[in-house]
């Protein structure tokens, strides 16, 4: 793996609200941001949503399991661990790395099911998704 993707990496994995001040760093100016909830550009925007995260989940942090790097772009895999309302969570998912040639992410694009890792734990909204994927199923 390329240093500048185990850089970036170390300051996911260490992500606090502190160290979320150092965002500059990591992400270019008018950098790109898509998740199943966002699609934000520039550092003010990404900055508000990882303040969010911190603000609304207890204890988040992200686990990094693999990343496959080439020239200047990145797929890496990671667990999402955080607690909801005492109840400790986890989220798997993928994001595609872009990095500009200052070494700075351009596009952090998200990838995971919400449907399956979220909304299924919601009462009434799980079991109606879970009947339908039932269904679906062949």
């Amino acid at each position: 793996m390329k240093p500048r993707f185990e850089e970036i990496i170390r300051w996911f994995e260490s992500l606090t609200p502190a160290s979320l001040t150092a965002i500059a760093s990591c992400y270019a100016p008018q950098a790109r941001f898509k998740d199943p909830f966002n699609d934000v550009r520039g550092l003010p925007a990404i900055e508000r949503i990882y303040q969010h995260m911190f603000e609304t989940l207890e204890q988040p942090r992200f686990v990094v399991e693999s990343c496959i790097a080439e020239a200047e772009r990145a797929f890496v895999v990671w667990r999402f661990e955080f607690g909801l309302r005492g109840r400790a969570m986890v989220i798997r998912g993928g994001s595609q790395l872009e990095l500009d040639s200052q070494g700075l992410i351009v596009l952090h694009h998200d990838y995971w099911d919400a449907a399956e890792q979220l909304y299924e734990h919601v009462p009434v909204l799980g079991a109606v998704l879970r009947m339908i994927k039932r269904r679906l199923a062949i």
